[in-house]
């Protein structure tokens, strides 16, 4: 006696006898191939990309963006991806060219197009050492972590949807549905934080080790007070400032994200009574880590 057939091989049958396609997930060898910079971006373009995209990440975890070289391995499979999904971080200054010379028809895309970076602010007292005491206007550096602003990502996530479809137009109403959902999550974990934060008051400031966190302050309208700057710890006479500035603005704690050394922070912290936290830029886990983070410094503005 034979067996009955299951109720998926019913199905798959009934589908096909009336004409109708069932999706299956791309496999791992017919998804597009397509590399990005940093985690958070996987992150990004997975949401859109879903099953249809493969994720190469050149900077790996513990490694900083502003110093990262691509491993020979990388290089060899960037030469498989169609698109690179730039952001604007300090070693796509110098390697961008050479990921172009080695696929020449890979596509760069630069994710941070329509984004007009902000300044990385240099704590007052640094200035006014750099110009014997007087105060200047300092417009610094372009600050490249706009990938911990949601507004901000609605943005990249626009750039990323119109490169897929431009690529692969066959899936284009897969990627503008996975974008639409992407932007209703975007939108609503904008409006935690911001709730999170209307209860604020005047107490706005927080010290960090690196200033990564500068268009998180401005789309939370929090001051982000940063020890070290342009990559340059600050001078014994500028962690002295630093210390009276937190002991003044009643600050206990001082994030570091794992990607720098924690010496600095450490000893403002020691000074000041307080202690020092982990807060990481550069997590895969974008949304959820932006959050922690979010609550992390909401309990030090208390």
């Amino acid at each position: 006696m034979k067996k009955r057939p299951r109720i998926f091989e019913l199905t798959m049958i009934l589908l096909f006898l009336m004409g109708i396609s069932f999706p299956y997930p791309a496999s791992a060898e017919n998804r597009m191939k397509v590399s990005v910079s940093i985690l958070p971006q996987k992150y990004f373009v997975q949401k859109i990309g879903g099953d249809l995209v493969d994720i190469s990440v050149m900077v790996l975890p513990g490694s900083s963006p502003a110093t990262y070289e691509p491993k020979p391995k990388q290089m060899v499979k960037l030469t498989e991806s169609k698109i690179y999904f730039a952001i604007g971080v300090s070693f796509e200054e110098v390697w961008l060219k050479k990921f172009t010379d080695v696929n020449p028809e890979m596509k760069i895309v630069a994710t941070q197009n329509g984004i007009e970076k902000i300044p990385m602010k240099r704590h007052l007292h640094a200035d006014r050492e750099r110009n014997h005491g007087k105060a200047i206007a300092h417009t610094g550096i372009k600050d490249p972590h706009i990938w911990l602003s949601p507004p901000l990502v609605m943005l990249q996530a626009r750039n990323i949807l119109n490169a897929l479809m431009r690529m692969d137009p066959t899936n284009r109403k897969i990627y503008e549905s996975n974008y639409k959902s992407f932007i209703t999550e975007l939108v609503n974990l904008d409006l935690k934080i911001s709730d999170l934060f209307a209860d604020t008051g005047q107490c706005t400031r927080f010290m960090v080790y690196h200033p990564a966190w500068g268009y998180f302050a401005k789309a939370y309208d929090l001051i982000q007070i940063p020890v070290e700057m342009e990559g340059k710890k600050p001078t014994p006479k500028g962690l002295q400032q630093l210390i009276l500035s937190a002991k003044k603005d009643g600050i206990k704690v001082v994030f570091v994200q794992p990607q720098f050394s924690t010496k600095s922070a450490q000893t403002i912290a020691k000074a000041i009574g307080g202690h020092v936290v982990f807060a990481d830029p550069l997590a895969f886990d974008w949304a959820k880590n932006l959050l922690l983070v979010a609550r992390q410094f909401k309990d030090v503005l208390k």
